[in-house]
């Protein structure tokens, strides 16, 4: 299965790509896309939209992962960051592409251990779990780990489904 993972923002979107194979999970690439804050938002937006659908011809994924939008004390930040979060749901819909959305608390716990933990922290066990010969920068790093959290909510979804099926079947002791 292949990931995209999106840590989308106006001025930075980070994106990056990993396939699991079983228990092991393969780096295939990172980025970020960066807008100017001179340049009009529709223009920034246009440029991460088409960035992405660059990224989803090149690498199809089988899904795409994105961090839903925290809670923030600037109103104005917040609605421009749903804005990014809209085009990188956009780009996953215009593909055909199942698209799942996930919490940072959400992403640093299954990265991390911890739902609070530091970028640094992320950045930290994204290139250990990936085996990156160096940091990736930290909104690639956080797109990485939206990609990890992915597989493995995906993963205990598939156990879940499946022991649902099995019991309902009379397949399970009670």
């Amino acid at each position: 299965m292949r990931i995209l993972g999106v840590d989308p923002g106006t001025l930075v979107t980070g994106f990056g790509l990993i396939e699991a194979q079983g228990s092991r999970l393969i780096h295939l690439g990172h980025g970020t896309v960066r807008t100017s804050s001179r340049t009009c938002l529709a223009e920034r937006l246009a440029a991460i939209y088409e960035e992405l659908c660059r990224v989803v011809r090149e690498f199809p994924p089988d899904a795409l992962a994105v961090e839903k939008v925290f809670v923030a004390a600037n109103v104005v930040s917040a609605m421009k960051l749903c804005h990014a979060r809209g085009i990188a749901l956009l780009a996953g819909a215009q593909h055909r592409i199942p698209v799942y959305e996930y919490s940072a608390l959400q992403v640093k716990s299954a990265v991390v251990g911890y739902g609070k933990a530091s970028k640094n922290q992320v950045q930290q066990m994204t290139r250990m779990i990936l085996k990156l010969p160096a940091t990736a920068p930290a909104d690639a790093a956080d797109a990485l780990a939206v990609a990890i959290c992915h597989v493995h909510s995906h993963a205990l979804e598939d156990k879940l489904g499946r022991l649902a099926a099995a019991s309902s079947k009379g397949l399970l002791p009670p």
